[in-house]
């Protein structure tokens, strides 16, 4: 009896702290839709939990303000992150394959390495890049903010450690025995297996470049080509007085929306993969 009632307190504890959590991470959510649809006076005048009348007001501000391309800056985020994910999660999964398979003398002088750029920062490197690109004709241009996720040490050691753990060599040997190719193994076989990794990381990468400030406007000056953090950086102004903050509101609220509906699509992997488990021997 002691134990059954024990079991209940514990998972009425594990509950109600579920919820708190849940509570504490939507909140923020329901704060931002709430405040886009309340005017820039009524923002002002303090905090509300009831949504206001102005959402297609503020709406339109942002999307008819000539000097905003809305449309354009989320069209820019959607190829930049699109494009950024794709190719730092295959490159990453075909160098992880590699570096797990294939047995050479450098191999772990290669993995330090990658290793070792991983904890240098962004900021270190961020005038040498500038340099960089502007020789190669790709400053103010969307390249430099693609090219570069080819190469994504994080990326690689998460896809490395999942390989570790989920793919015996004996499955890649019996591929390399019926004639299979090296491309073909790893398209056609390797890449199946790795789908939850491949999900869990094609959302973390594709939210991490949506929201990356800091490249993006070191690289771009003009307004048609900028991202959506560059653009409500620049909606916000300088002069307090002079900024809507019910189009700023707005603008982050439609922000969201392209995260949400990745999360969506790439969450049915995650989920397979973890009800299916790894690949066993």
């Amino acid at each position: 009896m002691k134990n059954k009632n024990a079991r209940v307190w514990k998972n009425a504890a594990v509950h109600l702290t579920l919820v708190i959590l849940s509570f504490m991470c939507l909140f923020f959510f329901y704060i931002l839709i709430i405040n886009a649809t309340r005017s820039h006076a009524d923002l002002q005048k303090g905090f509300s939990a009831l949504p206001g009348t102005h959402l297609l007001e503020n709406f339109k501000n942002v999307a008819n303000d000539g000097t905003f391309p809305m449309l354009r800056g989320i069209l820019n985020s959607l190829i930049v992150s699109g494009c950024t994910a794709a190719l730092s999660t295959y490159f990453s999964a075909f160098t992880a394959y590699g570096l797990y398979t294939y047995q050479f003398k450098l191999r772990n002088a290669a993995f330090t390495f990658i290793m070792a750029i991983l904890v240098m920062p962004t900021q270190v490197t961020a005038m040498g890049f500038l340099r960089l690109i502007t020789k190669l004709g790709m400053y103010d241009t969307l390249l430099p903010l693609v090219i570069p996720a080819i190469a994504s040490p994080a990326v690689f050691y998460f896809m490395y450690s999942y390989l570790q753990s989920s793919l015996p060599l004996s499955l890649v040997e019996a591929a390399r025995i019926d004639g299979s190719g090296e491309f073909k193994t790893f398209n056609r076989i390797i890449i199946p297996i790795m789908k939850p990794a491949i999900a869990v990381q094609a959302i973390f990468t594709f939210v991490g470049s949506w929201n990356n400030y800091f490249v993006p406007a070191l690289v771009l000056q003009t307004k048609k080509k900028m991202t959506v953090p560059v653009l409500i950086a620049l909606l916000r102004g300088a002069d307090y007085m002079s900024f809507d903050i019910g189009k700023i509101y707005m603008m982050i609220a439609v922000a969201i929306i392209p995260i949400v509906v990745v999360y969506l699509l790439l969450s049915k992997y995650i989920i397979a993969g973890v009800t299916l488990g790894g690949v066993k021997e």
